[in-house]
C-alpha cells in the first residue's frame, strides 16, 4: 500500500532527501545526557514571589536603535523599574523609584527583559524526558505502520508516567523562557481519552505559570484508527483543536480525512492544526485542499494551522508567493520546527508575505527522537542562520518567531514592548539585546508569567 512508507519517505519523494533533524523537529544541537532529566540540573527552583503586587528593578529594556545610514548599528538600553500588579506591568518607572515604599521589591541584576516565549508544537504528553535514557532503535526501512504499532505496544508503558513527565517537560521549557504553548495530544483507540485526562490534570495544576492549548491528535489515522468518535469526545472533553494527520500517505483518501477533520472543528467551533509531513504532490494537493476549504467556509478564517508542511518546501518562488498570498488572506498559520537539511522551508518568504509562521519544539527524546531542546531562542538562532543576512535589527526581528512576533522595539526602533496593562509575562536573558541574545543563545536568569516567578531567580 503506497501509505505503507516510513516519514523519510514520504518527505524524500520530491527527491529531496532531508535529515532526521527536519522530518522530526530536531534541532540538530546536542542531545540530553540521561542525568539532564534531572530537574536541578537544568530547572533550579524559583525563590518565591507571594505578592501580587512588587517592584522589579534593574530590568534592562531595549530603548531604540542606534542607526548609521539608514542601517541599525547597535541597540540602546536603560535600566527601569516595572510595577506589577495582579499579573500586569501597571507601570514602567525609573529605576529603583518606589511610589509606594511598603511594596516589596526585587532586584533582577540588569538582566535584559524579553517578552515569554511561546513553544507551539509540543507532545507532553507521551515524552522518556524525566525518565531513564532510551535511544532510538528504528532500522532502515521502518515504516509509519511500524511506527504505529510501536506506538500501540509504547502508549500503555507510558501512560503512568504521563503526568510526572509532562511536569518535567513544563519545567524545562519554562527554564528556557516558554510560559505559552500547544500541545498534541494522542487521540486513538489505543490510549482514548486517557492521554487527555492526564494532560488536562498536569494543566490545571500548573495554570498560575503556564498556559497551554490541547490539540487532539489522532496520531494512528484519523480514518486509518476510525477516530473520529474519539475525536468528538475529545472537543467535548475541552480540547481546543482538532489534528490531523497526512491525509494521503497514512489515511489513504486526501479529501475524505481533511472533510472529516474540518467538519469536527466546524462542529464543535474549534481550531485546527494539523500534521502535514507529505512532501509528494499529495502533500501540495492537500495544502491546496486545505487553503480552498478555509475560502469557502468564513467560520474556519483564523483557524487553521498547518504543521511542519513541508510540501512548501517542494515549490518554487513564485508558488509559495502565490499560496502564500491566499495564506495570508485567511488568518492560515504556519508552525514550524525550523528544520535544518537539504529540506529548506521557505520561513521568511512566507513571513514576508504576512502570513504567520510560529515554532515549536514537537520532540523533547522521546520514540520518535532523542533530539529536542525546548528552548525557543535556539529555534529563533536557527531562523538566523538559516535566513536572514545578520544585522543588529534582523537579528532582533528574529526573535519574534520564538515570541509569537511579540517584540521589545518596532522595525524603527521605537519601544512597543512592554507598556502599561501588558501581561507581566515575560523572561530575563543575561545579554544586552535582543541581537545578541539570538545569535548567542544567551542564558536565562528567570522566567514570569502573569506576574508569578515560575523558574530561576531574582534578588531579593
Amino acid at each position: 500500500m503506497k501509505e505503507n512508507k516510513s516519514r523519510r519517505e514520504f518527505i524524500s519523494q520530491s527527491g529531496k532527501m532531508v535529515t532526521a533533524c527536519a522530518l522530526f523537529g530536531a534541532t540538530g544541537s546536542v542531545a540530553y545526557a540521561a542525568e539532564t532529566a534531572n530537574k536541578t540540573c537544568e530547572t533550579g527552583k524559583p525563590m518565591n514571589i507571594t505578592a501580587k503586587h512588587y517592584y522589579l528593578d534593574n530590568v534592562l529594556l531595549e530603548a531604540g536603535f542606534n542607526f548609521d545610514g539608514g542601517v541599525a548599528t547597535s541597540t540602546r538600553t536603560e535600566l527601569k523599574t516595572l510595577e506589577i500588579q495582579d499579573g500586569k506591568i501597571v507601570a514602567l518607572r525609573d529605576n529603583n523609584s518606589h511610589a509606594d515604599s511598603t511594596l516589596p521589591h526585587y532586584d533582577a541584576g540588569g538582566k535584559l527583559m524579553l517578552p515569554a516565549m511561546r513553544d507551539m508544537h509540543i507532545h507532553l504528553d507521551k515524552t522518556f524526558y524525566g525518565g531513564p535514557w532510551r535511544s532510538l532503535n528504528r532500522p532502515a526501512g521502518t515504516t509509519i505502520q511500524d511506527m504505529i504499532r510501536l506506538e500501540q505496544k509504547l502508549l500503555p508503558e507510558l501512560q503512568p508516567y504521563t503526568q510526572e513527565r509532562a511536569e518535567k517537560l513544563i519545567d524545562l521549557i519554562q527554564s528556557k523562557g516558554s510560559t505559552i504553548a500547544r500541545s498534541h495530544c494522542n487521540i486513538e483507540p489505543t490510549s482514548g481519552l486517557k492521554n487527555l485526562e492526564n494532560l488536562q490534570a498536569v494543566l490545571a495544576r500548573r495554570k498560575p505559570g503556564f498556559d497551554c492549548e490541547i490539540v487532539a491528535f489522532p496520531q494512528h489515522g484519523l480514518l486509518l484508527s476510525k477516530s473520529e468518535p474519539l475525536m468528538r469526545e475529545a472537543m467535548q472533553a475541552g480540547a481546543q483543536y482538532v489534528g490531523g494527520l497526512d491525509p494521503t500517505n497514512v489515511d489513504g483518501a486526501m479529501e475524505k480525512s481533511l472533510d472529516t477533520m474540518f467538519q469536527i472543528a466546524l462542529d464543535y467551533d474549534k481550531g485546527v492544526d494539523i500534521h502535514l509531513h507529505e512532501t509528494s504532490p499529495a502533500g501540495v494537493a492537500a495544502v491546496n485542499y486545505m487553503v480552498e476549504t478555509v475560502e469557502k467556509t468564513p467560520e474556519l478564517k483564523g483557524k487553521l494551522t498547518i504543521s511542519h508542511g513541508f510540501a512548501l518546501a517542494t515549490l518554487n518562488e513564485q508558488e509559495v508567493d502565490a499560496i502564500a498570498t491566499r495564506m495570508a488572506a485567511q488568518q492560515i498559520t504556519i508552525a514550524s520546527t525550523v528544520p535544518i537539511g537539504t529540506l529548506h522551508m521557505p520561513l521568511k518568504q512566507l513571513r514576508d508575505k504576512g502570513v504567520f509562521v510560529m515554532t515549536g519544539t514537537d520532540s523533547v527524546i522521546d520514540h520518535w527522537s532523542p533530539y529536542g531542546l525546548g528552548d525557543m531562542l535556539e529555534k529563533a538562532n536557527l531562523y538566523a542562520q538559516l535566513y536572514i543576512r545578520p544585522n543588529e535589527q534582523t537579528l532582533s526581528r528574529a526573535l519574534g518567531i520564538a515570541t509569537g512576533d511579540v517584540l521589545p522595539l518596532n522595525d524603527k526602533g521605537e519601544r512597543v514592548w512592554p507598556k502599561a496593562q501588558d501581561a507581566a509575562s515575560f523572561v530575563l536573558v543575561d545579554a544586552s539585546c535582543s541581537a545578541e541574545a539570538v545569535a548567542r543563545i544567551s542564558p536565562r536568569t528567570a522566567t514570569f508569567h502573569n506576574g508569578n516567578l515560575v523558574w530561576g531567580n531574582v534578588g531579593g
